[in-house]
């Protein structure tokens, strides 16, 4: 009896043992196992971490953008694979992704820091950053030259670390900066840029290659006053794969003097995209442009007034049908070369004016559809911000409007104030956000420009 109670008993610590093993393993963290350069390349996909943001990656018009992610897609092109984008949450989720096997290779400037130093290898360009002065430079007697000038002068900042240098900044020279901290969730960096353009506040501070970006869009900025230490950062892969790294390198070294190296670098920090306008052809003549019997046959497809598609056709292209925007958008109604190509445009045919007008129709009639359950009268409005940012921008700002209480099937005053938010991280980053970052500014912008000058076609030229 005793012995087959011990049995039982053996048999019992046995099972236990298996179980309590069984949970163990449960918990363990997964074994990244070894995968480099030709794993990568036998798979046939590079796996990219990225942030969303003006400079690394973000959706436009339906396509993918951003300096960091143009930079990715180039390397994949040279290794002969996909590009697959795999979008962190902040810069710290960047290396615990990558550590987790989650992606091959940050393609983002992380920051050279010793505490991760032991477990990635940093690769590729080496750039250095710092944080700029954002400032106009119509001041007289001109901008300011050093930092002792800060002395009793305002400065707008978002929280974080751009507060957290001006306090260190203003301890350094002994106090006398006017900080503020603006913690108000409606207001974005680049909002602050904007309210420094427009000379409603008058300094902020911001990462140089954000500064850099939105010197294209506002030319009466001055931002060549730094008032950080330098700080080196750089693509990064995990310690072990040393020969993706040295193919990060190898393809730098290469890329860095290429044709599509300097065309990003030229469509991101170097290409102005203010648009300037000019007026309507000839009032007294009944005209608003060359292409008006165009636009008259045309709209009847959509049932729109035609001086409204000539209005949006004004405000994307000034009606040049050469043009070509920094986004690659050609001809007179600005269609994106994978829209263009969806659309039905023959390839070369961007800029024929009757073509741009057939795909930007069809391509309006498909938009409206996906707002069928917005009412009508507000549907407009809808299609309008689509065209500009694309239907998910939308959707999202929907989405947002929704979430905090606002009226989703009302763009003046609820979803055009959530497509604004797009810009600010808290809001682009909520789970309801499926489309990441936005300039919404623009989108705001466009739709209120088109229908105010549709307004005025309506009040000088006759149907």
């Amino acid at each position: 009896m005793r012995g087959r109670r011990a049995v039982w008993t053996l048999a019992v610590v046995i099972v236990l043992s298996v179980v309590a093993g069984c949970l163990n393993l449960r918990h363990k963290e997964p074994v990244v196992q070894q995968y480099d350069l030709q794993q990568i390349q036998d798979s046939g996909v590079l796996r990219v971490l990225t942030l969303y943001s003006s400079t690394s990656y973000f959706q436009y018009r339906g396509e993918e953008m951003g300096f960091q992610y143009e930079l990715a897609r180039q390397f994949a092109d040279y290794l002969g694979v996909k590009l697959e984008v795999v979008v962190a949450n902040n810069v710290q989720e960047l290396s615990r992704k990558l550590l987790k096997g989650e992606a091959d290779l940050i393609a983002y400037n992380l920051p050279v820091t010793n505490e991760l130093k032991d477990s990635i290898e940093y690769c590729g360009e080496e750039a250095v950053t710092h944080q700029v002065l954002v400032q106009r430079n119509t001041w007289k007697p001109g901008p300011l030259k050093d930092v002792t000038e800060l002395l009793g002068k305002e400065v707008y900042t978002k929280p974080g670390r751009y507060f957290q240098r001006m306090q260190n900044l203003n301890k350094e020279l002994g106090g006398g900066i006017i900080i503020r901290n603006v913690e108000s969730d409606s207001l974005s960096l680049e909002d602050l840029i904007t309210q420094v353009a427009q000379g409603k506040i008058s300094y902020t501070v911001a990462d140089d290659d954000v500064a850099k970006l939105n010197l294209t869009y506002y030319p009466n900025l001055d931002i060549n006053l730094a008032v950080s230490h330098d700080q080196r950062a750089s693509w990064a892969v995990r310690k072990e794969c040393r020969e993706l790294a040295a193919s990060v390198d190898e393809w730098h070294q290469k890329n860095v003097t290429s044709p599509n190296y300097s065309a990003s670098m030229k469509r991101y920090f170097e290409e102005s995209k203010m648009k300037v306008f000019f007026p309507i052809m000839s009032v007294s003549q009944g005209k608003i442009s060359p292409y008006d019997n165009l636009f008259r046959q045309y709209a009847r497809e959509i049932g729109w007034d035609w001086r409204l598609l000539a209005s949006l056709a004004y405000t994307e292209s000034n009606f040049d049908t050469t043009a070509v925007s920094w986004a690659g958008a050609k001809g007179l109604m600005q269609l994106m070369p994978n829209t263009a190509k969806a659309m039905g445009v023959p390839a070369g045919k961007e800029q024929n004016p009757e073509e741009s007008i057939k795909g930007a129709v069809k391509y309006i009639g498909l938009t409206a559809k996906s707002f069928g359950s917005v009412p009508q009268h507000e549907r407009l409005k809808f299609v309008l911000a689509a065209y500009n940012s694309g239907t998910g921008h939308v959707q999202d700002a929907m989405a947002l409007a929704e979430k905090y209480g606002a009226d989703k099937y009302v763009w003046e005053d609820n979803v055009e104030k959530y497509m604004l938010l797009k810009s600010n991280e808290q809001y682009f980053s909520d789970p309801v956000c499926k489309h990441g970052y936005f300039r919404g500014i623009e989108t705001f912008n466009f739709v209120r420009d088109i229908l105010e000058r549709f307004d005025r076609y309506k009040e000088v030229i006759k149907e």
